[in-house]
């Protein structure tokens, strides 16, 4: 059976290099949680529609959930574990979140962290209509979005005040 054929999976996620064997047919996120224990990327819709599986690869945000493991070889892979300090410090945007009340239940939080960041990285001066389309792929039950822009308003500034 060509599905469950094993296939070598080297991968950097969080700065941590990763030699793993796994099934051909595994999807990404199933790696990130199941293999790598890194729960903060969750699984909603499971069609690419939520965001809750966000991660950065190579720089850009893509849902896990659509991805085969198979197609991240050799890719660099940030989660939300992947903000921590040094320190074990927040990173500015899980501050702002926090701040601004934009962390309500926060199964989605993750994915609209890893998708805002992606956009600050780029443009650290967004306007609120581009704040609105980098995270337009996230979806979130709870917040309106009212305090998820304020929150990356907020962070926007504290990373460009603090060099981030």
């Amino acid at each position: 059976m060509a599905a469950n054929r094993k296939i070598e999976l080297n991968i950097k996620v969080n700065n941590k290099d990763y030699k793993l064997f796994i099934a051909s047919n595994k999807r990404l996120l199933d790696v990130l949680r199941d293999d790598l224990g890194l729960t903060g990327v969750k699984e909603g819709c499971a069609i690419g529609e939520c965001g809750a599986c966000t991660v950065i690869m190579n720089g850009k945000n893509v849902c896990s959930c659509m991805i085969l493991a198979g197609q991240a070889e050799g890719s660099e892979i940030i989660t939300i574990e992947g903000l921590e300090g040094p320190k074990g410090e927040l990173h500015p945007l899980q501050e702002a979140f926090m701040e601004t009340g934009a962390v309500q239940c926060g199964f989605c939080t993750p994915g609209m962290i890893l998708s805002s960041l992606v956009l600050l990285k780029n443009n650290p001066s967004p306007t609120e209509e581009e704040i609105k389309e980098a995270i337009s792929g996230n979806f979130c039950r709870c917040t309106g979005y009212k305090q998820i822009i304020e929150a990356v308003q907020l962070a926007a500034e504290k990373m460009r005040r603090g060099g981030i």
